[in-house]
């Protein structure tokens, strides 16, 4: 007689990223930029059925081609369109914000008022990573000036959390080529 096991799926995603994000069960997660649904599918693993997990891009097509990816890895996800500069949640309504590579894909001048948002909808006690490809050995932290499809470097996305007013805000690590920045919403957790 043959036995045929099924195997159990596990979505994609670098399981650094996972560990970094910190997650928990029950978390509400907000993951800004549909770019990475591998990673989505992976982190939406972590805060369960008793979480919530959505993600937002300024893109439509980004958008639907996400929320395909991350029903097909079995995550359960609330995708959303919108500006970035205006994210369309209630303040205090995430414990874990994750932008991942989206920085880069936003104007310098715009990239203020993007974290600002990600400020507004983490509650209080709450995080925010900042996650980005800066090319192997930390290159990206050499170039100067941040410009459009370049990661700024970790310490000018030290300085946008820093300004949008998330304190212990630090460099998680640079490693593989990524760059992990936290910083927490002053407050008391609701």
């Amino acid at each position: 007689m043959r036995w045929f096991t099924k195997r159990l799926h596990r979505p994609a995603g670098d399981p650094l990223t996972v560990s970094m994000s910190g997650l928990k069960l029950g978390d509400r997660l907000l993951m800004v930029g549909c770019g990475d649904a591998p990673l989505m599918a992976a982190l939406t693993s972590k805060v369960g059925l008793t979480g919530r997990a959505c993600m937002v891009d300024e893109s439509a097509d980004r958008t639907a081609q996400a929320a395909v990816a991350v029903e097909k890895d079995g995550a359960l996800v609330e995708t959303f369109t919108s500006p970035l500069t205006t994210l369309p949640f209630e303040r205090d309504a995430f414990d874990v914000v994750v932008a991942r590579n989206v920085l880069p894909l936003v104007p310098p001048e715009l990239r203020p008022a993007v974290v600002g948002e990600m400020t507004r909808v983490v509650r209080p006690g709450g995080r925010c990573l900042v996650i980005d490809d800066v090319g192997k050995g930390a290159l990206g932290g050499l170039i100067g000036a941040p410009r459009d499809g370049v990661a700024p470097p970790a310490s000018t996305v030290t300085a946008l959390l820093s300004a949008a007013g998330f304190r212990g805000v630090r460099t998680l690590a640079e490693r593989e080529g990524t760059s992990f920045v936290e910083g927490v919403k002053p407050g008391q957790p609701a």
